[in-house]
């Protein structure tokens, strides 16, 4: 291979393929036949020394003489083809040396065409920081249209069963700052639905989920169950960052008994299949980020107690069909997350 050849590039970004030796080129290479032409002269001239000239004639055999005629026979032609050997590895060397500064000239020329074309080749690092932010910037939106929709929007049902029990927790505080005929703000609003309460928990899909986003609203309009969003949504934005996310996990369902015992206070074995996460990965990531940030701890128990709270005034007036529902969504999902890993179901 000749050392000034360069590899083609056939467009701006394509990997440089270096020339390789091509098949028509001579199997015997000259070092080897300068061998074979030197090697055949030595034996021609041993040849015509013993046996035309004489010179190998003796009275009587000698073994001793006879091993030291055979290596100064072959021995020259075994250091013949030992040189051989050497500059045909010298060959080799000097080919693969021709054939990587090809290479290497192929990725220069390629790296300065992205240079010039302004082309940036983003580093692992660096799509994984652009997937955080991307994750960041989703929620930022949703949270931008979700304080955009209009309240007239919302359509609720007199009807419908309200999902808190308002002697479980609803209780105006004393501080609580109430309108000047003493009717606290929130009686002007209808209770939240059960349904209402199960979307908010699973929060919207989309950015287009107007539902959704309702729903969401009318649960943060709830004094005690916008506790419980603003905590479930603080971890799942936490729990994003190491890539765990709820709508990846697939837990064991446990029954409706077993989520109001849990209702009831009752804590171990008997609340145990509430721990139902099996995914390995997302439970060693949790742990060790529990063990790591504090933040991320006083998130988590924070999150846990409000769950816990905000469950006991769901239970009384839920179905067997309403908490399986809610044990579907992201909120509980992230709570069977947690609660297995700081061992609250133990």
């Amino acid at each position: 291979m000749d050392a000034d050849q360069k590899p083609e590039l056939t467009r701006p970004g394509a990997q440089a393929t270096p020339s390789l030796p091509t098949a028509d080129q001579p199997s015997i290479s000259r070092s080897e036949i300068i061998g074979l032409s030197i090697s055949a002269v030595w034996l021609f001239a041993c040849a015509v020394f013993f046996l035309v000239l004489g010179g190998g004639s003796s009275e009587g055999a000698d073994p001793l003489r006879f091993i030291m005629t055979l290596l100064a026979i072959f021995m020259p032609v075994a250091l013949i083809w030992v040189a051989v050997a050497a500059m045909r590895s010298a060959r080799i060397m000097r080919e693969e040396s021709h054939r990587l500064q090809a290479a290497i000239d192929g990725m220069r020329h390629t790296y300065l065409q992205h240079q010039a074309a302004g082309v940036k080749q983003p580093s692992e690092v660096e799509r994984k920081l652009e997937e955080i932010a991307a994750v960041s910037k989703k929620t930022e939106t949703a949270l931008a249209t979700f304080t955009s929709i209009r309240p007239g929007g919302i359509k609720t049902d007199p009807a419908a069963t309200p999902a808190m029990n308002p002697e479980d927790g609803q209780l105006v505080p004393e501080d609580q700052a109430s309108l000047a005929l003493g009717t606290p703000l929130e009686d002007f609003s209808p209770p939240l639905s059960i349904e209402d309460f199960i979307s908010a928990l699973h929060f919207p899909e989309t950015e287009n989920d107007a539902e959704g986003f309702r729903a969401l609203r009318r649960a943060l309009s709830d004094r005690q169950v916008s506790g419980l969003v603003h905590a479930a949504q603080d971890v799942l934005t936490l729990l994003s960052q190491d890539g765990i996310y709820m709508d990846d996990l697939r837990p064991d369902r446990a029954k409706p008994e077993v989520w109001r015992k849990f209702a009831a206070g009752e804590r171990g074995r008997s609340v145990a299949a509430l721990g139902g996460v099996r995914d390995r990965s997302s439970l060693a990531l949790t742990a060790g980020r529990m063990r790591q940030d504090p933040i991320f701890r006083d998130a988590v128990h924070h999150f846990l107690r409000k769950f816990d709270q905000t469950f006991a005034g769901f239970e009384g007036n839920a179905s067997d069909a309403d908490i399986a529902a809610l044990s579907d969504t992201r909120t509980a999902r992230a709570f069977m997350l947690l609660g297995r890993v700081t061992g609250t179901f133990d």
